[in-house]
Formats: C-alpha cells, sequence, structure tokens
C-alpha cells in the first residue's frame, strides 16, 4: 500500500560507483493538509544479513576484526571494528546468505539458524533491512579458518571470546558497531548464554 501524503516527482542517480545513491524529490502532505516539497539523498548498497554464533558449553561468541574505512575516517584511529559476521544477500535470501557469510568469514559451516528480527539500521540515508540471526556452533563445524573472501579483499581476524567479555567490551565501547551490540544485548536479554 503505497503512502498517499507522499508523491515523489524527481528521482536523479548522483553515484553508482559502488552502490548507488540517489536523490529524490517528493511532495509530502502534512499533518495540517498542507504541501510541501523536499528532498532527501538514499543511499541503496541492497539489504544485508548478520549473525551470532553462540556455544553454550563454552560460553563464547564468535566475533570478527576488520578495517572499516568510513570509521577511520570519523575518529576510529586504527580503523578497526569488531563485528558479528555479516553480508550483503546478493541475490540470496537472507538464511542462505548468512550461512554463506559465516563459512566465509569464521570458518564455520552451520546448518541451522534462527531468524530473531530485521531492522532499517540507518533510516535516515540508506535503504537497507538488515535481518538478524543467532545460531549455536561447535568445534566440529569448524571447516576452514576463515577470514573472508580473497576476491572481496576481505581481511577478516576471528575471535573467539567469553560471552561476558562480549557484554563488558559493549559496555565499554570497544564493541562500537551497531549490529554486533544489538545481538550480544538480545543474547543477554534472552538468557542464550550465562
Amino acid at each position: 500500500m503505497k503512502n498517499e501524503s507522499i508523491k515523489v516527482v524527481g528521482e536523479e542517480v548522483l553515484s553508482d560507483n559502488w552502490y548507488t545513491l540517489r536523490k529524490y524529490t517528493y511532495d509530502y502532505q502534512r499533518p495540517d493538509g498542507s504541501w510541501e516539497r523536499q528532498s532527501r539523498e538514499a543511499y541503496d548498497r541492497g539489504n544485508g544479513a548478520t549473525i551470532l554464533l553462540y556455544n553454550i558449553e563454552k560460553q563464547t561468541v564468535v566475533l570478527t576484526r576488520q578495517f572499516r574505512l568510513p570509521t577511520y575516517t570519523n575518529g576510529n584511529d586504527t580503523g578497526m571494528l569488531i563485528e558479528a559476521c555479516a553480508g550483503l544477500l546478493d541475490r540470496d535470501n537472507a538464511e542462505d546468505c548468512i550461512k554463506r557469510e559465516t563459512e566465509e568469514e569464521t570458518g564455520y559451516k552451520i546448518k541451522s539458524v534462527r531468524k530473531i528480527f530485521e531492522s532499517y539500521m540507518s533510516p535516515g540515508s540508506v535503504t537497507e533491512i538488515l535481518y538478524f540471526f543467532v545460531a549455536e556452533y561447535s568445534e566440529d563445524m569448524k571447516v576452514s579458518d576463515g577470514g573472508g573472501c580473497e576476491t572481496e579483499q576481505e581481511n577478516i581476524e576471528v575471535m573467539e571470546i567469553p560471552f561476558a567479555d562480549a557484554v563488558t567490551m559493549v559496555r565499554n565501547g570497544e564493541i562500537k558497531d551497531a549490529k554486533t551490540i544489538m545481538l550480544v544485548q538480545y543474547a543477554q536479554l534472552e538468557g542464550l548464554l550465562g
């Protein structure tokens, strides 16, 4: 169902270098019934999926660390960011995507995942919906060292850490990635670990 209070009157592609940045011009009907023209830019990078791997017996989670240029240009001195495994859907559905990304990035081949929710991560400027998953892992699921896909220039460090440490890292600001914070807090609220 379309919103009758919004009428898109123009769309311009500003960049399609890596993903697509568009400028939209639209008429917006205000609550008093009057109309005003607005312009906004929206960055379309596709939708993605993310996962928190956890081990109940060991009370651990698997996270990753990698260089993220946007954080480096905005005050992260090293540019390194601790994150939950994630990736773009490309042409896959969310579940197939996260299974593929988990194996590529962490080296764990998981068969069963559980979707917990989905979220717009930066709705003021980015179109992406991120699908959130959790899954148990064990050592017998380890099929490689992980580290990402070389053809995508990924250099990912795999980190297996105690869940209690992950909670502390969120609290003290060592983990600053929104999706990872959400997953760690979900695990804490739901009592998945500890």
